[in-house]
């Protein structure tokens, strides 16, 4: 079989031209989407929920840009300091044949979690935690996207919203996603990632300050030390 390297440029250019446009709305398989989106590389992100294709809007600093640098920085900084754990910044994840979202944030275990990296390096499956920076995106992220984490069982799933002030933290639990709550020290912590607290309302607040010392003193725990423990024992029995 003769590769399309080494076809007539012209034929390569009106092979691309057969492919339908990825437009918003679209009603796709799997397959036909990453077709249509693997065409159009100048395309920074679009999604495919519960076989809808969702297209990104432009995205402003103060109320996309920033709170997602705050999230990366937070996930960052407990990333560094936990061997066996990977974090995604808006990446791929095909979760099953309807859906293959985009989030905004990723965190999962990378030997014996729940997903894996397929061979054309895309995360396969669903990852312990998904986050969610919601700005006009609000009604799809707290709706459409949060069936589809629950039923492909996303352990953990965070929703900043940002236009009400307010984030919400799931917990799948008994197939439900169930709010975690602050502890009286206005705490969240992870129970998938141990160490992995949150100051909410420091982050609500734009004080990244104490967001950084509350995730530190997380990872200060021996809960913390015993899941680096397990993460490393796993990778060397692999």
């Amino acid at each position: 079989m003769t590769s399309s390297a080494y076809k007539n440029p012209i034929e390569n250019i009106a092979l691309k031209n057969t492919i339908p446009a990825l437009e918003d709305g679209d009603r796709l398989t799997q397959s036909e989407f990453e077709r249509r989106y693997d065409a159009l590389p100048h395309l920074k992100k679009a999604e495919l929920i519960a076989g809808i294709v969702y297209m990104a809007s432009p995205l402003r600093i103060i109320q996309h840009g920033e709170p997602h640098g705050a999230i990366m920085t937070w996930l960052g900084i407990y990333k560094a300091l936990t061997s066996g754990v990977q974090l995604g910044d808006n990446c791929t994840v095909r979760l099953d044949g309807d859906n293959e979202p985009q989030p905004d944030a990723l965190l999962r275990i990378e030997v014996g979690g729940q997903s894996n990296i397929s061979k054309d390096g895309y995360v396969s499956g669903a990852p312990e935690l998904i986050a969610e920076v919601a700005a006009s995106s609000v009604s799809i992220d707290m709706h459409d996207k949060l069936e589809v984490y629950r039923r492909n069982q996303v352990q953990e799933y965070i929703v900043w919203r940002f236009e009400d002030g307010e984030l919400d933290w799931f917990r799948l639990t008994q197939g439900k996603y169930i709010l975690l709550d602050s502890n009286l020290q206005g705490i969240i912590k992870s129970e998938v990632f141990p160490g992995l607290w949150l100051d909410k309302q420091a982050l609500l607040a734009g004080n990244l300050t104490t967001v950084i010392e509350i995730v530190q003193q997380g990872l200060t725990t021996i809960e913390h030390q015993n899941f680096v423990q397990q993460l490393s024992d796993r990778k060397h029995t692999h």
